[in-house]
């Protein structure tokens, strides 16, 4: 396994950030603890989760799933670096969700009892608060460091100005800001190299990438609807429709480098010099598997500009759309 450090933090994590979020709803705890185990074998030390996960009715139940492999021993606690999120609706009650500093305080003592554990490693916010005050947000944080339920914070769905107005906040308090942002980025979703990823490297942010195969559709969707092992429906069915012709070019590209589509995706992200561990989120130990496959991939200069020539990317903001 290969490890970096997260941001400009001297904590270390894994390249491959393994995500939770199907455990409870898509995979039963027994598989969950399965492949937690599984990914500590293999070197993932970087687990992420969000105190809404868990379906509809259910939140929370995925930090439940956690807390109680947390609790069967064998240091899995200590070897985990454990990120969380907050912002979603918990209850129906008004101060259930978002950024206030009661929020905040509530929140991460629920996620804490919830996972059974005294402190969280990198706690993030799910989404940005309008309503609240950066100085407000950053003064609830800040109590919970000194108190020692969390180590850093994280922000998750930011725009560039976002963590902009984040960091130069946290600044002016003395306090250590953010050192990590999760945003959806893959070879079909680049929008974040306009501003997300230059704000992120100028404030010394690692970015974590959700969604790296964009919900399967870069995993070789259409070798597997030719196969009949999958057929894609809704919203995913209209997004491949609509990139049928570059995906069937980047699949034929797998094909030439003797790897899967999968693979690519993933090494893509990973050559990513803004990049710090894309968030993987596997419903079976096969996935997993794959996952950690991707790590052996090297793709060299040739090989990345035929992937901008088939899925074009941006260039920083404003030199993308202007002089």
């Amino acid at each position: 396994m290969q490890y970096t450090h997260l941001g400009r933090s001297g904590l270390k994590v894994s390249r491959l950030c393994l995500g939770t979020m199907n455990f409870g709803p898509q995979t039963e705890e027994a598989a969950a603890h399965s492949i937690m185990d599984s990914a500590l074998e293999s070197g993932i030390n970087f687990f992420d989760t969000a105190n809404v996960y868990g379906g509809s009715g259910r939140h929370g139940w995925t930090e439940e799933i956690i807390g109680r492999w947390f609790a069967r021993g064998g240091e899995r606690r200590e070897r985990t670096v454990l990120a969380t999120k907050l912002y979603g609706t918990m209850t129906d009650r008004p101060n259930e969700s978002k950024l206030s500093a009661l929020n905040i305080r509530r929140a991460l003592d629920a996620s804490l009892k919830r996972l059974q554990t005294d402190y969280i490693d990198i706690y993030q916010f799910h989404h940005i608060d309008r309503n609240a005050p950066w100085d407000e947000i950053w003064q609830a944080m800040d109590v919970a460091v000194q108190q020692g339920k969390i180590l850093y914070a994280g922000s998750s769905n930011f725009a560039g100005w976002h963590i902009a107005q984040a960091q130069e906040s946290a600044a002016r308090r003395n306090f250590t800001g953010l050192v990590s942002e999760q945003s959806i980025y893959n070879l079909l979703t680049r929008n974040v190299e306009l501003e997300v990823i230059p704000a992120a490297q100028q404030y010394g942010l690692g970015l974590i990438p959700w969604s790296p195969l964009h919900g399967g559709l870069l995993g070789g969707v259409l070798k597997k609807e030719r196969d009949g092992v999958r057929r894609t429906e809704g919203r995913a069915a209209e997004t491949l429709k609509k990139h049928q012709e570059q995906i069937r070019q980047y699949e034929d590209l797998a094909d030439d480098l003797g790897h899967e589509p999968g693979d690519i995706a993933l090494a893509w992200l990973l050559h990513q010099p803004a990049v710090t561990a894309p968030i993987v989120g596997p419903r079976t130990q096969e996935q997993l598997d794959a996952a950690i496959r991707a790590l052996d991939v090297t793709l060299g200069a040739d090989t990345l500009k035929r992937l901008d020539d088939i899925f074009p990317g941006h260039r920083t903001a404003p030199e993308d759309y202007a002089w």
